[in-house]
């Protein structure tokens, strides 16, 4: 299916590995311009990497999602170069490192950072590219939230609570630029391997007797056959897939909405 996104501008916040790397890669390969940011280096060279045999172009650069300044210098130095932004992707994210059951486990000051880049982070980039969406009158963002946002997961409250943070500021977001045709939507992952999923298991295992311990895998696949339906990995292409779709006029209903790829973990009946 061609999603008619040839030549769209992306930017992805949070691009240099796992979900944000995937989603680039997957505006990429339908022809759209993307730029790539993350406090990581490492994105310049993963920008590079991305474009090697392909027609597109990506670029990438080395911003703090909480400094909004650096932020708003982003979104102007994209439109400067390209002449336009139609796409924006969150996609940044940390948790505290530490297991919180029960979440005295942690103390206060170990919310604050959770809180910045998860959300304060989301909202400094709302609030870089929305002068711009609103004046042209189109445009998409896209926020990567968690099933943790939504169920009230103990394993990292100031992780959980951000990342409802998050999906309350999307909702807020899309009934404010519905009149100005820009829409607002957030994917909730389940089960993905990436860093965050696997400092959770680090921390978890931390706690746990000699008697206890477990490989990642034997940890993550045991979680799985407990909570998730379909008993298997969602994996960062899966996330990829829908981000795309929902950037795509295929998708220009759609906004104001939450949407899971976590196997059925999550189920509102």
């Amino acid at each position: 299916m061609d999603l008619q996104l040839s030549d769209n501008v992306t930017l992805v916040v949070g691009a240099a590995k796992g979900i944000g790397r995937a989603i680039a890669e997957a505006f990429l390969a339908e022809q759209a311009r993307v730029v790539l940011a993350d406090i990581d280096p490492a994105v310049v060279d993963v920008a590079r990497e991305l474009t090697t045999g392909r027609a597109a172009e990506a670029t990438g650069a080395v911003v703090d999602a909480t400094d909004e300044p650096a932020v708003r210098q982003l979104v102007q130095s994209t439109l400067d170069k390209h002449g336009r932004l139609d796409h924006l992707v969150f996609a940044a994210g940390a948790g505290s490192g530490k297991y919180g059951f029960p979440f005295w486990n942690l103390e206060p000051s170990d919310w604050d950072r959770v809180l910045q880049i998860n959300l304060v982070g989301a909202v400094n980039a709302a609030h870089a590219v929305v002068p711009h969406f609103t004046r042209q009158e189109r445009g998409t963002l896209l926020f990567l939230s968690s099933i943790a946002g939504q169920i009230g997961s103990q394993t990292d409250p100031p992780y959980s609570a951000a990342k409802a943070g998050v999906i309350n500021f999307a909702q807020c977001a899309a009934k404010d630029l519905a009149a100005y045709n820009v829409r607002v939507n957030t994917i909730c992952p389940g089960m993905v391997k990436t860093e965050v999923n696997h400092s959770v298991w680090r921390a978890w295992q931390a706690r746990q007797p000699a008697t206890g311990q477990m490989t990642y895998d034997e940890w993550a696949t045991a979680k799985i056959k407990q909570v998730t339906p379909l008993g298997r990995w969602q994996t960062v292409e899966d996330i990829a897939h829908l981000a795309v779709f929902l950037a795509s006029p295929q998708a220009h209903n759609i906004t104001g909405q939450t949407l899971n790829v976590d196997g059925g973990q999550v189920m509102h009946s």
